[in-house]
């Protein structure tokens, strides 16, 4: 029979995260501090986040122990299995063989529990008893609920509106692991009661979002906020998945050709490329794709500089490609990648041609989604649909070229709390939204005044 999945055992579990920043060939620029404009000094990051929790951000060592109570929890699905296509690959019926990182397997369904776990833990050593933060498509918050109920935290999460409206049952987790959920804006900031009295239809956006979770805790000693994507100790913590995938590879002999994965703030996609990313910063020959919707195409033409990373200006300034602090994207259905910002490791990558990105429309990412999930079985969530439809692109690519390729990607996540967007899809619902012109005129003029990176 044809082998299907890669496993590693549980003590093959890698016992260290990666850090890129010990390898990048030109470093990158620094967070700023949002009255000053000069390089944030770790203490002035203290007041959003626990120290251990900074140290990490700033570090720029290339290992970092993860901690035993972290790795206990990992161990509920980690390692995750490494899959072969074969079924997908005969549909494509192109000279590919196509691996995916099951990160579907978590008991919340993604990626995200990955740095879950470890700020929820972090935060609890450092004597922490509640955190707040936002989330997009729901993934975030229900794992970061999750995590917290674990480590015997309170957990708040403000809930980007449109999508607390598209996906009840994620709010339906975070509830089961004893979490509250509300949507943004919400009645619960002033932040959120600013913007419904200037627009009391607004359906939200991850800045607004994560500047009601930042008030939330700012000022309380025992409380602090938690981000699941774009910042460097969380793209830290996800590394794991593609430390596994290249042990998993080692044991049948295989390397790819191409990494892909979605991106948003740029977590999942850096979980899976970040230790690749090493291999071609040091003479390997490999490309690394990132995949976003082209309705909000913050990598593929957003200006690469300095901006918030949130809408009310409570975050540092942070050297990024974006399309403006505060932009409202288009309620698509992939909303974990509804983000105005890229991570800075990612974007500063993407700034020195390290790796690549494309922009998919929406009903291109579904059609591939669906495809998938035909001859896979295994659904989708909407934001992985990116992914596989960048799959797609390489397979017609290589059969073009007459060029075997190995193409590995992060299957982020699972979409069986999302079937509200596959029903749209099938009955028509969706359309694909280009970003209009004007919007990246319009970010290039809201950062035009930041410092230059």
């Amino acid at each position: 029979m044809k082998q299907v999945k890669v496993f590693l055992n549980e003590n093959e579990i890698p016992m260290q995260w990666y850090n890129i920043v010990a390898d990048l060939p030109n470093p990158m620029s620094p967070p700023l501090h949002p009255g000053t404009g000069k390089p944030l000094k770790p203490d002035e990051m203290g007041m959003i986040f626990p120290m251990n929790l900074v140290e990490q951000e700033m570090s720029t060592e290339r290992w970092i122990d993860i901690p035993e109570e972290v790795l206990e929890k990992y161990l509920l699905w980690r390692p995750s299995p490494l899959c072969r296509a074969h079924n997908f690959e005969k549909l494509l019926n192109a000279p590919v063989k196509i691996y995916y990182k099951n990160e579907g397997v978590s008991p919340a369904g993604s990626h995200k529990p990955n740095t879950a776990i470890a700020q929820a833990y972090y935060n609890k050593v450092f004597g922490i008893k509640k955190i707040s933060t936002e989330t997009g498509a729901g993934q975030w918050g229900s794992a970061l609920s999750m995590a917290c109920n674990m480590f015997g935290l309170e957990c708040r999460v403000f809930m980007v509106r449109v999508s607390y409206a598209q996906k009840p049952y994620r709010r339906m987790m975070m509830q089961t692991w004893g979490a509250k959920c509300f949507p943004s804006p919400s009645e619960e900031t002033e932040t959120g009661k600013k913007i419904l009295a200037q627009n009391p239809d607004s359906p939200g956006s991850l800045g607004i979002a994560i500047s009601e979770a930042i008030e939330d805790v700012l000022g309380q000693e025992d409380a602090r906020y938690s981000l699941g994507s774009v910042l460097n100790h969380v793209l830290l913590h996800q590394t794991i998945i593609g430390l596994e995938a290249r042990k998993q590879l080692e044991k049948i002999g295989d390397y790819p050709d191409v990494v892909i994965g979605c991106a948003g703030g740029g977590s999942n996609f850096a979980g899976i490329a970040l230790p690749f990313v090493r291999d071609k910063i040091h003479g390997k020959k490999i490309a690394i794709v990132a995949a976003e919707p082209s309705s909000c195409p913050t990598l593929t033409r957003g200006p690469y500089a300095y901006d918030f990373g949130d809408l009310a200006q409570k975050t540092p300034l942070l050297a990024m490609h974006t399309l403006g602090h505060d932009f409202v994207p288009a309620p698509i259905h992939a909303g974990g990648l509804r983000y105005h910002g890229m991570a800075p490791i990612i974007s500063h990558l993407a700034k020195e041609n390290i790796i690549e990105s494309r922009s998919y429309h929406q009903l291109e990412t579904f059609d591939a989604g669906v495809k998938w999930s035909r001859t896979e079985g295994f659904i989708p969530a909407p934001e992985t649909n990116h992914a596989i439809a960048a799959v797609v692109q390489e397979a017609k690519r290589a059969k073009a070229e007459g060029k075997e390729k190995v193409i590995l990607f992060n299957w982020s996540g699972h979409g069986l709390v999302d079937l509200a967007s596959y029903e749209a899809y099938f009955s028509g619902k969706l359309t694909d939204y280009q970003l209009p012109e004007e919007e990246i005129e319009r970010a290039k003029k809201t950062v035009n005044s930041y410092p230059k990176p």
